[in-house]
């Protein structure tokens, strides 16, 4: 069994929503959170969508969305379905024709923006497509394109005007009797996100869709998407996910992941635990930790490692995890396996040695699993 137990003080009770599939993926009610990427390849040439959609399905994603900005872009979307191994989310700006031509093209949900979509005849055109074809829908609300009538009454983007703007497209859906839709409220500002979610969890059942939109940067997107997801993820708030950084979508996957970890919301691969080191180290703490994160991302298995370099805190952090070494001296340290000390192992060789520790203790809990499901 793996050492990823679960405490009743560190439990996070998720807001009660309806549950809706994207293609074979269900978001919303007892399902796990779902995380999702986008891809920003040119949409029509296929080969290189695919590739990339590969990438993220490879790193975890659970549903990725392709932008549909024009004819062409619809046109590949038909292919870039059939060669994904995940539901593919269309991406609806402006252009309501584009959302039918996903539609028919075999997109699992189509992504729409009430700011930008057109009225609301264009609207009924798009869920009589949906409906039609089998996508579920996500009401896209983001803070930078409101409706006109919503800044003029409210002055300027608001969590209240974003709320008012989701509510009102809610009522348009199911006015006519279309009810496979989530729901997402973004802004650049974490507080206005925050604030945003907070109210619209209150205001409806349905799955909501998460995200700091535009967020920026590698290190900068990561800090603030882990504050405004995390703080509403926190309080239970959340059936999907998308970190949105200008980065690679693999590292947007890595990062939703990591950010739903840290909660004990979704556990995949290896949680490695590791110190930030210092003149105590009996080895190169950071060299080691960046080396098994590479050697190890093909590990899916949920477990835990810790990588410490002296035994102030390394033999107590060994207890938790599934494996562990603690630096120690004479080159060498501790090897700990499922939080007992076991054997000593040198530094030039402990590298190695974790790798095939690690691989063999997740075919050993991948074996469990198949056994408890049999």
């Amino acid at each position: 069994m793996s050492m990823n137990h679960i405490r009743p003080w560190r439990n996070i009770e998720r807001r009660k929503s309806r549950q809706i599939m994207v293609g074979n993926v269900p978001v919303g009610g007892d399902a796990p959170i779902a995380v999702q990427t986008m891809t920003n390849t040119d949409s029509a040439d296929v080969k290189a969508t695919v590739a990339q959609v590969q990438a993220a399905a490879e790193a975890g994603a659970d549903i990725v969305r392709v932008s549909t900005p024009d004819a062409a872009a619809t046109k590949a979307l038909k292919e870039v379905v059939r060669e994904s191994t995940v539901p593919i989310v269309a991406d609806i700006h402006f252009h309501y024709k584009r959302a039918i031509e996903a539609a028919e093209a075999g997109a699992a949900c189509l992504r729409i923006n009430p700011g930008n979509i057109g009225d609301e005849k264009r609207v009924k055109e798009v869920i009589q497509a949906a409906k039609d074809h089998g996508c579920s829908i996500r009401i896209g609300v983001n803070a930078g394109s409101l409706e006109r009538h919503l800044l003029e009454k409210y002055g300027e983007p608001c969590p209240d005007a974003m709320v008012e703007s989701g509510l009102e497209h809610i009522r348009i859906l199911e006015d006519n009797d279309f009810h496979d839709y989530k729901i997402s409220v973004k802004a650049s500002d974490v507080f206005m996100t925050a604030a945003a979610y907070q109210q619209l969890a209150e205001a409806t059942d349905a799955p909501i869709h998460l995200g700091v939109t535009e967020a920026g940067g590698l290190v900068s997107g990561t800090i603030k998407s882990a504050i405004g997801l995390g703080n509403l993820l926190w309080m239970g708030i959340g059936d999907t996910l998308r970190v949105s950084l200008s980065a690679d979508p693999v590292e947007e996957v890595k990062v939703g992941f990591e950010i739903l970890k840290s909660l004990g919301l979704r556990h995949r691969g290896v949680n490695i635990i590791s110190c930030p080191s210092c003149a105590r180290q009996g080895f190169d703490v950071i060299k080691t930790v960046d080396e098994l994160e590479k050697r190890l991302a093909h590990i899916h298995t949920p477990m835990s490692l810790s990588i410490i370099g002296c035994v102030v805190n390394g033999p107590g952090e060994a207890l938790m995890t599934d494996v562990g070494f603690t630096g120690g001296g004479a080159g060498s340290g501790m090897v700990y396996l499922a939080g007992k000390q076991s054997h000593k192992m040198s530094n030039e060789e402990m590298v190695d040695h974790i790798v095939e520790q690690v691989e063999r203790r997740a075919a050993e809990i991948e074996a469990d699993t198949a056994a408890a499901a049999e």
